[in-house]
């Protein structure tokens, strides 16, 4: 475990401290286009963020490399390699794309080379371990197809949920949390070397995430750009594909068809896995795809109507989208995490509906901003803390000249509004919300 927290803590140190670097370089390069009618932000922001994960995960992969026990990842199988070539791939286009605007259709042929890539380099499906079947061995095509239409969906599911400020960054963070502790598990207490890659890719993708979110936390100063996004989404599938593919049930318990049935109730969880951790990217690229065909339109012809946008449009900050996307997708990837270590528990179902009946009175409550008490208002952002000045400002029939982010829309109107009428210069707004 502390070669797995070295390997996080370095990618996300080398993300970091590349993020302002690239910054800069994004700006002078140019790769910061204008607005969109569909983007949410509104002040140009620079992109190429996707370019210091990339390095991110470069160090991730070189310390591992050089570490007692995960050095023998890299000798027992071809997988890290794999990853890096078909990562190196998908990165450059993303660049490119970010620089130049590419064709759709241009980025998806890119996204099945690079997943081709990796299939010709070993990092393939070959089985599918089934309840109550067995495990059913796939043909070199059959893997193949269902290895690449796996990477694909992955790339664009996280693609499309990158749309606000930190969501896809703390996503699929979230998602790598959980899959990380599901393949660790499956490692040493199942003894499944096979899981190995699979824990290496989750705690690197941990912390390619962990070092990009400071600056792309609302307001952003860099958004990742698809050079990011693809990077991301390709490498959770990697660690998809790495773990579900690569156990053999039937070769590690013996005894009958029941006890190995029994044994490798975890092992069956891959199946589900995989959807279960890109639950909301997943869910919002398929409605997005079903809305814009009924239109007629292309489905990568985009639009305001993905999940982020319509919970901006029933009145949620952008903080607030953001930490609501959070929270249903821990829900749904822990969830799965929880089924998988105990199935018979009942308390597990039970919390999850609890928890589900939290988020949706959440949604009920766009308006509502949470205020800490006084004696802890030292210990939580500024938008948490009473404001006493603003308060007594509001009796007095004044408008107060600053709002909060997460305080009513309506005020920061009226007090634009007055500032006009006073004659005052409007200041634009300050949030890069995307």
């Amino acid at each position: 475990m502390r070669e797995y927290l070295l390997t996080l803590c370095v990618t996300a140190a080398v993300t970091y401290l590349l993020t302002g670097p690239v910054r800069k370089f994004a700006i002078v390069a140019g790769a910061m286009p204008e607005i969109r009618a569909r983007d949410v932000h509104r002040e140009p922001t620079p992109r190429l963020g996707g370019i210091a994960m990339f390095f991110g995960l470069c160090a991730g992969l070189l310390v591992a490399d050089h570490l007692t026990n995960l050095h023998q990842v890299f000798e027992q199988s071809n997988e890290p390699r794999a990853l890096l070539s078909g990562a190196a791939l998908i990165w450059l286009i993303g660049v490119l794309d970010d620089k130049f605007e590419i064709d759709a259709l241009i980025k998806l042929g890119s996204q099945m080379i690079a997943a081709g890539v990796m299939v010709v380099q070993g990092l393939t499906i070959l089985w599918l371990p089934i309840p109550t079947v067995g495990t059913v061995a796939l043909t070199q095509w059959q893997g193949t197809l269902l290895t690449v239409a796996l990477v694909v969906v992955t790339i664009n599911a996280v693609n499309f949920v990158d749309g606000l400020d930190g969501l896809a960054a703390g996503v699929v963070c979230i998602a790598a949390a959980a899959f990380f502790m599901y393949a660790y598990r499956i490692w040493y207490s199942y003894g499944i070397e096979a899981a190995a890659p699979a824990s290496l890719f989750a705690a690197i993708l941990m912390g390619m995430c962990l070092g990009f979110l400071p600056h792309n936390i609302h307001p952003a100063r860099i958004f990742m750009g698809d050079s990011g996004s693809m990077l991301i989404g390709l490498v959770l599938a990697a660690s998809a594909i790495s773990i579900t593919g690569q156990v053999d049930p039937d070769s590690l318990f013996g005894g009958s068809e029941r006890n190995t049935v029994h044994q490798m109730v975890p092992v069956y969880i891959p199946l589900l896995m995989p959807l279960t951790i890109i639950a909301i990217p997943a869910a919002d690229l398929i409605l997005a795809i079903v809305r814009r065909t009924w239109r007629g339109q292309s489905p990568f012809a985009a639009d305001r109507g993905h999940l982020h946008h319509r919970l901006l449009e029933i009145g949620h900050s952008h903080s607030r989208a953001v930490l609501i996307m959070y929270f249903f997708s821990a829900l749904i990837a822990f969830g799965a995490l929880a089924y998988s270590v105990n199935a018979a528990s009942m308390w597990i179902v039970l919390g999850v509906v609890f928890l589900s009946a939290i988020g949706l009175v959440l949604l009920l409550l766009p308006r509502f901003t949470p205020r800490a008490p006084r004696w802890a208002e030292a210990f939580v952002p500024p938008r948490y803390r009473r404001r006493r000045a603003a308060t007594a400002t509001a009796a007095e029939g004044e408008v107060p000249a600053v709002a909060d982010e997460d305080d009513d829309e309506e005020r920061v109107r009226v007090a634009v509004g007055v500032s006009g009428v006073n004659g005052a210069t409007a200041v634009g707004p300050r949030s890069r919300a995307r």
